[in-house]
């Protein structure tokens, strides 16, 4: 990746395959993209067609796209009580990963899971406990943690739960985290006044070498809310101005930013060209 690129994209469908999807993000002036690797509420999912994802690397490669984000479904608890839940998560996660070594530099994103009254300490060793049955060797894709805002018996709402995870995963290497900007700062850490701060304790307790994307979002209710709950760039209680530190912080900035605003697609493409017009050097 060129240290002078902008990569910024949003979510968007690949059902109709994944040229059709690098095409609309050309569309929008997108530079990375994030997609569902299959329905967001859980279920069976197809292979992709190789001849479909070398022409999307073309097309990508033509325009400069960075890394993409492959986003597991909601559904997906690795850390569930229930056991058909859990065996639905490891199923899902090895499938995944095992689709993804198609698609050479996708990210794999999931949200940690929720203890369901089980206990942190429980769910954190669920959590690691799977990523070590599916993760393998062989696999060239990266794993995210995403962090969490911390709602209900959400694992991942500090730092701390995070680092546990990963310093129980064997594969280290081939894991690292997605900084969502809603859920931190709905979790409590203030990064519209603070960012410096996060970013220190984000350093001293996981390092910044393992932070290898960003969701770009507002939040609807605010600091320490817990609600998880996306708003449009400048219309939440982050605000612009927070945003724009976020996407310029030389720490941050080479990463792939992934908008998961509550938008259409013209909504997407104002987003895009309001932060490709923030972005500084």
């Amino acid at each position: 990746m060129s240290a002078n690129s902008f990569y910024v994209g949003c979510h968007l469908s690949v059902s109709k395959g994944f040229l059709a999807m690098g095409e609309t993000a050309v569309q929008l002036g997108a530079t990375t993209l994030q997609f569902f690797t299959r329905n967001p509420r859980g279920g069976a999912a197809k292979d992709w067609e190789t001849t479909d994802i070398a022409a999307f690397r073309q097309l990508a490669d033509e325009h400069g796209f960075g890394p993409c984000i492959a986003h597991a479904p909601y559904t997906l608890n690795a850390c569930a009580a229930d056991a058909k839940t859990l065996d639905f998560a490891r199923r899902t996660l090895a499938d995944d990963l095992r689709r993804l070594d198609a698609v050479p530099g996708c990210l794999y994103n999931f949200h940690p899971g929720s203890h369901v009254g089980q206990g942190v300490e429980a769910g954190v060793a669920l959590i690691a406990e799977t990523l070590n049955e599916v993760m393998t060797s062989e696999q060239n894709t990266l794993v995210l943690l995403e962090t969490m805002a911390g709602k209900g018996s959400e694992v991942g709402g500090n730092f701390a739960e995070l680092r546990d995870i990963m310093d129980r995963v064997k594969l280290r290497d081939k894991l690292g985290v997605c900084l969502d900007t809603c859920h931190v700062y709905d979790s409590g850490l203030d990064i519209r006044e603070n960012l410096e701060q996060v970013l220190a304790d984000f350093d001293a307790v996981i390092g910044l070498d393992h932070l290898h994307a960003v969701h770009v979002n507002d939040s609807m209710f605010g600091l320490a809310s817990h609600k998880d709950r996306h708003a449009c760039l400048g219309e939440g209680k982050l605000g612009l101005e927070a945003i724009v530190a976020v996407i310029n912080h030389p720490r941050l900035r080479q990463l792939p930013f992934v908008l998961e605003t509550p938008n259409d697609l013209d909504g997407y493409a104002r987003e895009i060209a309001l932060l490709k017009q923030a972005r500084k050097g």
